[in-house]
C-alpha cells in the first residue's frame, strides 16, 4: 500500500531522460568561470555577513585556486599542518561552518579521532565537501575521502589557502573576519560620507 504511494511519487519528481543535467549551457573557458566567480562573489558579498561566498554558480565547478601539492606556496600554514595539523583542520571547520563550530571543539575532536581510530581523514574529509559546496569547486584529483586519505596534510594546506584565497584571517577565526568586515564597511561609508 505505501510502495506504490512512493512509486508514483518517484515517477514525478524524476527527471526528464533528454533533461540535460545541469540547468546552464556548458562550460566556457577558464576566464570565464573566473568573471562569473567574481561577479557572484560581488553580488554576495553585499547581502551576507562573510568575506565571500557565492549564492550559486551557474557555469560549473570552479577549480581551486591552488593545487593540492602546492603547499610551499605558503609555507607558514604548511609547517602548521605539519606539526599541528588539529589546528588546521579547526581553523577550516570554524570558517566553514560560520562560526557554529569553534576552532578549539573542532581540532580536539580531530585530534580525538587520529588519537582513536587513526581515521581522521573521514573527519577533515567532510569539511572538504563541505567547502566544495560551499565554493563550487571542482572534486579533484578524486573523491574529497580519498585525497584526505592519501594526501591529509596537502589536503588541509589546500583548503586553507583556499580560504585565505576567498579573504579570511584564519588566524581570528570567522567571528574576528565578520568584525574586521563590518569596520571596514564602516570607514567606507565614513570615507564617502
Amino acid at each position: 500500500m505505501c510502495s506504490s504511494n512512493s512509486i508514483d511519487f518517484q515517477k514525478e519528481s524524476s527527471p526528464s531522460p533528454t533533461a540535460p543535467p545541469y540547468p546552464h549551457p556548458p562550460p566556457e573557458p577558464l576566464a570565464s568561470y573566473k568573471a562569473a566567480t567574481v561577479q557572484l562573489n560581488e553580488t554576495y558579498q553585499t547581502k551576507s555577513s562573510g568575506p565571500t561566498a557565492p549564492i550559486s554558480n551557474p557555469l560549473g565547478p570552479i577549480p581551486w585556486s591552488s593545487g593540492l601539492c602546492d603547499c610551499c606556496d605558503d609555507v607558514s600554514s604548511c609547517c602548521l599542518t605539519c606539526w599541528c595539523p588539529c589546528v588546521t583542520s579547526g581553523r577550516i571547520a570554524e570558517i566553514v561552518d560560520r562560526g557554529s563550530t569553534s576552532c578549539g571543539v573542532s581540532g580536539t575532536l580531530y585530534s580525538l579521532i587520529l588519537w582513536l581510530t587513526g581515521c581522521s581523514c573521514l573527519y577533515s574529509g567532510f569539511y572538504r565537501s563541505k567547502l566544495r559546496g560551499q565554493y563550487f569547486l571542482e572534486e579533484r584529483p578524486c573523491a574529497d575521502c580519498c585525497v584526505h586519505c592519501c594526501c591529509e596534510e596537502c589536503a588541509l594546506c589546500q583548503e586553507y589557502r583556499e580560504l585565505m584565497h576567498h579573504g579570511f584571517d584564519m588566524s581570528i577565526g570567522w567571528h574576528g573576519n565578520l568584525a574586521m568586515q563590518q569596520r571596514l564597511a564602516e570607514l567606507e561609508e565614513s570615507k564617502i560620507g
